[in-house]
């Protein structure tokens, strides 16, 4: 199972947002493009980046960080937020993002998802589903649909797709403990997909937890910001 940390971007800086909430933000001090230098040498292979500012103005605004660290390293970044449109999509990835992170247009516009997959290819796509209450949310958790995440994750796998990570928002950024049942569950009923674990890491037994059931790799944030989950395991991890 790889550890991939996540940015959370905004304004050039790296913050995290208390699920979701803009209102809630907590800055890191940490220059992204050496943080993501130290990881790499630390053994971390992927880098996932989430654009706050474009999740929230709709299109791709931190490029010039994402240009940054795809220059100056070999790690493989997942970039999501304001990805909206192909020519969005284009852009990340002339930036240097070697994968897709998308959530709220793969549920609310399949025809339009499925045009993006069929151009880029179902490998560079990792589907974020957030969940409340086992129901998927979208727009930053903001709205929530009556879209059971079960039959969300059976229309991902009809199109091939199948690096899927899931969020239980309850637990994201309160480091409660990941959605340990709920990820059972899925894989239980989805033994094909890659599940990436996301939201309530707590420590390091949190993710030899989620290694041990089958969990393809876990996101991690505040408990790497907050020195929960030191950067002296990350090698451990970037090995299997």
């Amino acid at each position: 199972m790889q550890i991939i940390p996540s940015f959370d971007l905004m304004g050039g800086r790296l913050v995290h947002l208390r699920q979701g909430d803009f209102e809630q933000k907590t800055e890191y001090p940490q220059d992204p493009l050496e943080l993501a230098q130290e990881l790499e040498a630390a053994g971390i292979r992927r880098l996932h980046m989430i654009d706050v500012d474009g999740a929230r103005d709709g299109r791709p605004v931190n490029l010039y960080l994402l240009e940054q660290i795809a220059a100056r390293t070999r790690l493989e970044i997942i970039y999501g937020g304001g990805l909206r449109s192909i020519p969005a999509l284009r852009q990340v990835w002339d930036a240097g993002a070697e994968m897709f992170a998308v959530g709220s247009v793969a549920v609310l516009a399949p025809d339009e998802f499925r045009a993006w997959v069929e151009r880029f290819g179902a490998d560079r796509f990792l589907i974020g589903a957030d969940v409340r209450q086992r129901k998927v949310a979208v727009h930053g958790w903001v709205d929530q649909t009556n879209l059971p995440l079960f039959d969300f994750i059976t229309r991902l796998e009809k199109l091939g797709v199948h690096q899927i990570s899931v969020t239980d928002i309850e637990r994201d950024g309160e480091l409660a403990g990941p959605a340990v049942e709920l990820y059972k569950e899925i894989l239980l009923k989805f033994p094909r997909i890659q599940l990436v674990a996301s939201g309530g890491i707590r420590n390091v037994a949190d993710l030899e937890e989620l290694q041990s059931m089958g969990c393809s790799g876990s996101i991690v944030g505040k408990a790497y910001f907050e020195d929960k989950v030191p950067i002296k395991y990350f090698s451990v991890y970037s090995k299997t």
